[in-house]
């Protein structure tokens, strides 16, 4: 086992992974991180194929190999079915891992799956207890879901990655796994894409933002559990102290309308941006071009990509005490950490921070920090060497 653990660390493996849609297309935090992290596995030379839905067909000099198994437009059924057909006509040779990231597109393979190869899942948050906040997602029943799906499917896995302590208790008490077979691993940032090489105002130039008042960015999926409701009443509540504050709201998602006319009663029309999808090329632009980035999230939220990408680009984060999020900002800046999820305690830390009561971390300080910790270079090491242990 040690000649075969030491091997695996030292020369080229093929990995297996499956996963959901392919980032570029679909930008969501799940897609970037598999994005993210096949390709930096393949820069260290190893084989990595990517199963998933909606995948290109001819994208070029790519270092990871492709496999479209589904249609995402097809019915929930027909795309399953779809998967497990497609996966089994593309099956060349034995991969050395599998990497499992979505329990439902996972799921119609589990008894395919070439025996005698560790599967590891990266558990990215209850999928069952998160679909049940957001209305647009009750195709299939609770009970398929959480008994069905996702417990089968964790039975078949060996071990499990999870990007904070938070989300390893939730997979360790809701669905009974061993805390052996899970490991905290954090997310990662591209420390070369994001990073702190614009002025703020070089920045807001090149975005048509305002150039001379306090900017607050938050790049999120307009649902009900990132807390975006609370963040536009916490910006009523600060208004008559910092009348020029401005929100820039990057993003889509199905509470767009309400958001905008919640924004509209609050009288908030000259203080709130909505960006809607915002090109990834711009999206360390926007970062540097805030004063504050605010993650006001509610519930689920993992790890928080958006805190250690802002903290690369060397912009301080205000986020609320859930999930993953506290333990990257606390060991940092805690004081930046709002004392509960409510608009209240949100308007509260924003605005000691706008009026200069609290002292924020250096834009040269929130990059190293990230710098040091985050590097996906060394992220994807880390979770390779849970992959072929």
């Amino acid at each position: 086992m040690k000649d075969h653990e030491k091997k695996s660390a030292s020369e080229s493996a093929s990995i297996l992974t499956v996963g959901m849609g392919w980032f570029p297309q679909s930008p969501g935090g799940l897609e970037r991180y598999i994005y993210e992290l096949t390709h930096k596995l393949a820069a260290n030379q190893d084989q990595v194929e990517l199963c998933g839905i909606g995948l290109p067909e001819t994208e070029v000099n790519l270092p990871i190999k492709l496999t479209n198994l589904a249609n995402p437009d097809s019915p929930i059924w027909q795309r399953l079915w779809s998967i497990r057909t497609n996966f089994l006509k593309t099956r060349v040779g034995k991969p050395d891992a599998i990497n499992l990231h979505f329990a439902l597109y996972s799921f119609p393979i589990l008894d395919i799956l070439p025996p005698g190869v560790p599967i590891t899942f990266n558990f990215h948050g209850p999928w069952t207890s998160e679909s049940q906040q957001e209305v647009s997602n009750q195709i299939l029943s609770t009970f398929i879901k959480r008994w069905l799906i996702e417990k089968t499917t964790y039975k078949r896995c060996d071990r499990f990655i999870v990007l904070s302590k938070a989300f390893g208790k939730i997979l360790h008490q809701q669905y009974q796994i061993p805390w052996s077979k899970i490991h905290i691993i954090p997310g990662g940032v591209d420390i070369h894409r994001f990073e702190a090489n614009l002025t703020p105002q070089t920045a807001r130039t090149k975005l048509g933002w305002p150039e001379n008042r306090p900017i607050l960015f938050t790049s999120r999926r307009l649902v009900h559990r990132v807390g975006l409701d609370k963040l536009l009443d916490a910006l009523a509540i600060i208004k008559p102290k910092i009348p020029d504050v401005w929100l820039a709201i990057a993003g889509r998602g199905h509470l767009q309308a309400t958001l905008e006319q919640q924004a509209r009663e609050l009288g908030l029309e000259n203080n709130v941006k909505f960006l809607g999808f915002l090109p990834d090329d711009d999206l360390p632009i926007a970062y540097q071009a805030a004063d504050l980035t605010v993650m006001p999230s509610q519930s689920f939220e993992g790890f928080g990509l958006v805190v250690v990408e802002s903290l690369a680009c060397g912009t301080p984060v205000v986020c609320t005490p859930v999930g993953g999020m506290p333990e990257i900002v606390a060991p940092f800046s805690p004081e930046l950490i709002t004392t509960s999820t409510e608009a209240l305690a949100i308007a509260d830390k924003l605005s000691q921070v706008l009026l200069q009561n609290i002292t924020i971390p250096s834009r040269q300080d929130c990059r190293q920090y990230a710098a040091t910790n985050f590097d996906w270079q060394i992220i994807a090491q880390q979770v390779r060497n849970v992959l072929l242990a």
